[in-house]
């Protein structure tokens, strides 16, 4: 275990969480906040701290697999508890569960919150959280390579933990320009959003922390009612602001591999990327379900087609690339829309995005490699080749869906055991579990879309702070930290 290179790469990292802490901090003194020291003292304890960590460069600074899982971990571990600091030094969220539960599930882009009114919070503190969610929806780790000098041989392998999906490929040659690329992309659309927002009359704090939430399909709320709250409020470009959202939701869910295909003007390969047709099927197939379902199930609320089609739009992509935002409760809903959010929620984004869940690539492989068994069956001779997008996927990969998928159904089933200590009904218990795992937000019963994760107990909401951890890093960074074998040499 390379513990030199180790120390160094956290170094780095808590210097750039120092400088991402900035941004809150000038906010509060914008706002003439009490709160800005609540800032200012992580920064500088960041700031010391990571330039001890960082002053002596190891000679040895390859990376094998192993520490890129265990560096990746870790750093976001480290991040999440430096993170929780202003929330708790501010003694806005003076519980250190909370505020580590709710820090965390700002970095992992998952949006379940444990407040009871998020409007009390100061703008700082509010800014703060979006912020996490923009952070943590590419990657800080990928941020760190697309800014610092670095080699492939020290990073391909970090590259690899903290992205998403079965597999990570580099988009050229050098993945310090990958890197560079996939955070161009990321913050050009995030700007659009922005302005776009502007532009139909929606304040810019709200513009700022609502577009970080979506590029990280995230879903923090500035309002109880989250994006319904335009809606409630009478704005008149309410419905402008949620068709861009929705818009903005389904692009960052989508393999950032597709944007840089459309720059570099090879769109013949768009077409024909099976992940792209599957989540747009599954999308276009949700909604169409859900609007009829919920315009012909006699509910008083939904006796226009075009406030069905509305409501089911957003909430449909909000759950698929496991943003969370809202402008319903769909809690109410027929038993058949519900069935359908839940899977959504199973199924999550694309690989390579900002979004959570299992990844649509892994359900079409999952899907393909159910049949390639009941042909085997069939015809216990015949050779079976699984392809994707025209080509032979290799059998470590498909193994490593299998065992992805297998791991993520325990450890599912795991949490909600655990988590049913606290006595609440299994809906709650299930979809809270499911929710964290998949990095969605809001579940049902008592964690939907109008309650929160504040009737946990401490024990439960630390539980679940790692589960959504491991849900982010797709599981094995985090497991591997638990795991003796790990940090032995060999």
């Amino acid at each position: 275990m390379n513990y030199k290179m180790i120390f160094y790469t956290l170094g780095q990292l808590f210097k750039i969480e120092a400088f991402f802490l900035l941004f809150p901090f000038i906010v509060s003194l914008c706002y003439k906040e009490n709160t800005w020291y609540a800032f200012l003292i992580p920064i500088i304890s960041l700031l010391t701290i990571g330039f001890l960590l960082s002053f002596d460069k190891p000679k040895n600074k390859v990376i094998y697999a192993k520490e890129g899982f265990v560096i990746t971990g870790i750093s976001w571990l480290f991040m999440s508890l430096f993170g929780t600091l202003p929330f708790i030094i501010s003694q806005e969220i003076p519980n250190f569960a909370n505020a580590f539960f709710e820090t965390v599930s700002g970095f992992t882009t998952t949006g379940a919150s444990i407040l009871k009114n998020v409007e009390e919070l100061s703008k700082g503190m509010l800014f703060w959280r979006s912020l996490t969610h923009w952070i943590g929806g590419m990657g800080v780790l990928v941020f760190m390579m697309a800014i610092l000098s670095t080699t492939d041989a020290r990073s391909l392998n970090v590259m690899k933990a903290e992205s998403t999906g079965p597999q990570v490929a580099k988009l050229v040659s050098k993945v310090r320009t990958t890197a560079r690329i996939l955070y161009s992309i990321y913050i050009v659309l995030t700007i659009i959003e922005i302005v776009l927002l502007l532009c139909g009359g929606m304040p810019f704090f709200d513009s700022l922390v609502h577009s970080f939430g979506t590029a990280g399909t995230g879903g923090y709320g500035i309002y109880k009612d989250s994006i319904g709250h335009y809606q409630q409020a009478g704005y008149t470009h309410a419905l402008y602001f949620e068709i861009v959202i929705t818009v903005f939701m389904f692009l960052f869910g989508v393999n950032f591999n597709i944007f840089f295909l459309i720059l570099v003007g090879n769109i013949k390969d768009i077409f024909k990327n099976r992940e792209l047709i599957g989540y747009f099927s599954i999308v276009v197939g949700s909604i169409i379900i859900v609007s009829l379902n919920l315009y012909f199930s006699g509910n008083a609320l939904y006796h226009n087609i075009g406030q069905a089609v509305r409501d089911s739009s957003f909430q449909v992509v909000s759950t698929i690339t496991t943003t969370g935002f809202s402008t319903a409760d769909y809690t109410n809903w027929p038993a058949l829309s519900q069935c359908i959010i839940i899977f959504l929620m199973f199924v999550g984004a694309s690989a390579g995005s900002t979004g959570g869940g299992i990844k649509v690539s892994r359900v079409i492989l999952l899907i393909k490699s159910f049949f390639s068994e009941i042909k085997n069956m069939l015809h216990p001779k015949s050779v079976t080749v699984i392809t994707l997008d025209g080509k032979p996927v290799e059998e470590q990969v498909i193994k490593g869906v299998n065992v992805f998928f297998i791991i993520y159904m325990i450890i599912l089933a795991t949490i909600t055991f655990v988590i049913s200590i606290d006595g609440f009904d299994l809906l709650t218990n299930f979809t809270a579990s499911l929710s964290c795992l998949s990095n969605v937000g809001p579940g049902f019963g008592l964690v939907g879309p109008n309650g929160n994760f504040s009737i946990y107990s401490s024990f439960s909401k630390m539980i679940l702070s790692l589960t959504m951890l491991a849900g982010r890093l797709e599981l094995f960074p985090i497991l591997l930290l638990f795991y003796p074998k790990t940090w032995k040499n060999y």
